[in-house]
């Protein structure tokens, strides 16, 4: 098992990566490898040794300017549509619009 994600301030860009890695995942296991699991770097927009807190790799965004009040992005609805169904289609099935 390991980890991925994509720096991006654009979270439409983010649901196309997870919609791309998990259907490679799909693809993977129905090439017979042993998949156990997908992790997505990171849940939350986090700091960065080398770049501070400018990229954004978080599924929930953290408003630092607020008391670090955190706030699950689109991406965020549309992973965790796709973890309770197993159906990757539910990637896509309603957004959520952020309040």
């Amino acid at each position: 098992m390991t980890e991925n994600g994509i720096a991006t301030e654009d979270d439409a860009e983010r649901i196309d990566y997870l919609e791309s890695h998990l259907n490679a995942v799909l693809s993977a296991i129905g090439d017979g490898t042993d998949v156990r699991g997908y992790l997505h770097w990171s849940a939350f927009d986090n700091f960065e040794w080398a770049e501070g807190y400018r990229p954004k790799f978080g599924l929930i965004a953290v408003d630092r300017a607020a008391g670090f009040r955190r706030e699950p992005k689109p991406s965020a609805y549309a992973f965790q549509r796709v973890a309770e169904s197993g159906d990757l289609s539910q990637l896509r099935a309603v957004e959520v619009p952020v309040p």
